[in-house]
């Protein structure tokens, strides 16, 4: 090697790999911190929730109301695998195309079961009754269904796609599921009329049936249609979804001990579903543990 390749070399070290040792090595740390599962976790639950808060507004009863929450939808999706793809550098069966409408629709059908089912328990106690509500069926239902699918979408790849995979990574799956069921309900306590008992309530119900109905499945879809239908559902029923009043298809007169119909808040602070909730998250686990789809501490990521 001559002297004048020599000099040239010694004057750019960074060329060697752009980098020099302490750059190098302050970056090799930051790529592993974002390639960590709390670092892709952080960055995604940040884009995705950046997309529903851009995409949650619009005034109620018009067509941007409707729109605006399917497009989040959407592009909640992309940011999703976009994270999971370039960021935590994983392969995303959960969102398998080719099972997504089976799926959807079995979450669906069983979330759709389970509201009807709390209902008619509580109505049968005399604490809801129901009258027509006069309003017209697609200037109701579409909106609705519009917000609802927003929702669900969201909050499943945040909570069951983003948070429950990255801390089951690193503590096993049982510690990510009551991670994620606490940090839902304690979320739902900035929601009109919450408690602490209504946060408590969402977490055994959302939090727990939710996170066992991923892991069992473990697919978005399913989840996601499960959340759709229940919200769905509740709403064009008139009870509250989560707090928020609903202008459904039905009104909802309530009437009894705020234990049993849920008061002011909605089905969710009802201790019925609690208990459904329950029964159906214990043979969702059963048989998630039975499919191998629990990961335990001692293969869990550090």
């Amino acid at each position: 090697m001559d002297t004048k390749s020599t000099a040239t070399h010694s004057a750019r070290p960074e060329r060697a790999g752009e980098y020099g040792p302490e750059q190098g090595a302050a970056t090799g740390r930051v790529g592993r911190a974002v390639r960590s599962p709390f670092g892709w976790m952080l960055i995604g639950v940040l884009g995705v929730g950046g997309v529903a808060g851009l995409t949650s507004g619009g005034e109620p009863g018009t067509a941007t109301a409707t729109v605006l929450p399917v497009l989040g939808a959407v592009v909640a999706v992309a940011v999703y695998w976009a994270v999971m793809r370039f960021v935590a550098r994983r392969p995303t069966p959960e969102l398998a195309r080719g099972r997504a409408r089976r799926e959807a629709l079995l979450g669906g059908g069983i979330g759709l079961a389970f509201v009807l089912l709390s209902t008619l328990l509580i109505a049968a106690f005399g604490g809801y009754s129901f009258s027509w509500s006069g309003g017209g069926f697609l200037s109701v239902v579409a909106p609705m269904a519009a917000i609802s699918l927003g929702a669900a979408v969201t909050e499943e790849l945040m909570f069951r796609g983003l948070a429950v995979q990255a801390l089951e990574r690193l503590y096993g799956s049982r510690a990510a599921l009551a991670i994620t069921a606490l940090l839902f309900g304690g979320l739902h306590l900035a929601n009109p009329g919450a408690t602490l008992w209504s946060s408590l309530a969402i977490a055994l119900e959302a939090g727990l049936l939710l996170g066992a109905a991923f892991l069992w499945r473990r697919s978005i879809w399913f989840v996601v249609g499960f959340h759709f239908a229940w919200n769905t559902a509740e709403g064009l029923l008139g009870i509250p979804v989560s707090g928020h009043a609903s202008e459904g298809l039905l009104t909802t007169d309530v009437s009894g001990p705020a234990l049993l119909t849920g008061g002011g808040f909605g089905l969710e602070a009802s201790i019925v579903p609690v208990v459904v909730c329950v029964l159906l998250a214990v043979p969702m686990l059963v048989l998630a543990h039975r499919r191998g789809g629990l990961v335990p501490m001692r293969r869990a990521e550090r």
